[in-house]
This record gives structure tokens, sequence and C-alpha cells, in this order.
């Protein structure tokens, strides 16, 4: 897909590492599939991976933890 930032590039599949942070938690993940831009390196994450993202966030949140290093893992 061309790339919505830099308007140039076209995306190609990879991994990249997502940190999200919600209150007092912060949670890093890593090779997390995504299609990257050969250009600018913006990263796009699909709905299905995007989705797992936000459960393994909200895990974290209910368990009090402050910070998590993990590996993507699909459900």
């Amino acid at each position: 897909m061309k790339c919505v930032i830099c308007q140039y590039g076209e995306t190609e599949p990879g991994t990249t590492t997502v940190t999200l942070t919600r209150g007092e938690t912060t949670v890093v993940i890593r090779d997390v599939p995504a299609q990257i831009c050969t250009t600018c390196g913006e990263e796009y994450v699909d709905a299905a991976t995007s989705k797992r993202l936000s459960e393994i966030a909200e895990t974290a949140v209910r368990e009090g933890v402050q910070v998590d290093v993990r590996r993507y893992k699909a459900a």
C-alpha cells in the first residue's frame, strides 16, 4: 500500500515494537507484525493485530502491572 504519511513510499511486511501507556501502566510489545513504509518508516498494524494489542494492554492494566515487556503472540 502507498504510505499515507509521506505519500511516496510503499509498505512492506515487517515487525515493530509498540509501546502502550495507560495511567500507571506501560506495556512494550516486541515483534508486532506490521506494514512498514520503505521511505519514511511509518508503521501500520492491521485491525486484528490492533485488537490483540489492546487486549494485552487491558490485561496488564487489570493486573496492576507498572511496566511489562512482551513478545507479540497472536491469540
